[in-house]
C-alpha cells in the first residue's frame, strides 16, 4: 500500500514514516499543502494522512480540493487541533477519521487498517485468492495453508495484485509502490519480484498483460 503523509513536524514526520514502513506500507512524504494537492491530483495513492496546520495551504483546503476532483481516497487526520468544531471541519470536507496528536503508533497503525478495509468493502484484514492467503496484521504469506517466506517487497507487491483481482496494474503503478520517491530502483527489479513470486507460489497467479503491466486473474 502507497500512502502519503503530509505533516510539516519533522521529528513527528520521521516518526510516523519509520513506524508505518515498519507496518509495510510504501510511505511518501511532504510538508506542505501545496505540493500535496500537486501530488494528489498527478499520482495514485492508497490512503492520505494528513495534518490541518500545514504552510502554504491549510489541510482543510487540500481536503477540499481533493474531494472536489472527485477522488475518493481514504483520509486521515491528525492535528494537534481538538476542539469539537476543528473535528466536526474536517469530518465536513472529506475526511474518514481524525486523530488527535499526541497520539499513539499503534492506534494510528490500527485506524488505517480500518479505513483499507471499509474502502475495500472487506470486513476482515485477511486476504485469500485462488489458494493464497494474506495476512496484513502479520504480513504473513500462505499457499493452501503453508507458510510462504516472501520479502517486504515481495510481500507489498503481492497484497496490491491480490487485494483487486482482475485489474491491471501498470509497471509504473507497481514500481511506485514498492519504492515511492526516495528508493531508486533498477529498470528490471519490478520483474525480478514477479518471477520470484511465481516460483514460491505458482506460475499462472500473476499474469503479465504485455506492454502494459500485470494482474491476478478473478
Amino acid at each position: 500500500m502507497r500512502l502519503l503523509l503530509v505533516e510539516d513536524d519533522i521529528a513527528l514526520g520521521e516518526g510516523v514514516r519509520t513506524g508505518l514502513r515498519t507496518e509495510g506500507y510504501t510511505v511518501d512524504w511532504l510538508h506542505d499543502g501545496v505540493s500535496a494537492v500537486h501530488a494528489l491530483l498527478s499520482e495514485t495513492f492508497d490512503l492520505l494522512v494528513l495534518d490541518l496546520g500545514l504552510p502554504r495551504l491549510g489541510g482543510i483546503q487540500v481536503l477540499q480540493q481533493l474531494r472536489n476532483s472527485g477522488s475518493s481516497l481514504p483520509v486521515l487526520i491528525l492535528t494537534a487541533r481538538d476542539d469539537t468544531d476543528d473535528r466536526i471541519a474536517g469530518l465536513d470536507a472529506g475526511a474518514d477519521d481524525y486523530l488527535v496528536k499526541p497520539f499513539d503508533l499503534n492506534e494510528l497503525k490500527a485506524r488505517l487498517r480500518a479505513l483499507l478495509r471499509r474502502s475495500a468493502g472487506r470486513p476482515h484484514l485477511l486476504i485469500e485468492h485462488a489458494g493464497v492467503s494474506l495476512d496484513p496484521l502479520t504480513q504473513q504469506v500462505r499457499y493452501k495453508g503453508e507458510l510462504v517466506v516472501v520479502t517486504p517487497k515481495e510481500y507489498l507487491l503481492l497484497h496490491e495484485l491480490l487485494s483487486q483481482p482482475g485489474k491491471v496494474f501498470t509497471r509504473e503503478r507497481l514500481t511506485q509502490l514498492l519504492y515511492g520517491w526516495d528508493e531508486e530502483a533498477e529498470s528490471n527489479t519490478l520483474e525480478v519480484h514477479i518471477h520470484h513470486l511465481r516460483k514460491k507460489l505458482f506460475g499462472e497467479l500473476i499474469r503479465t498483460v504485455r506492454g502494459i503491466g500485470y494482474l491476478v486473474q478473478s
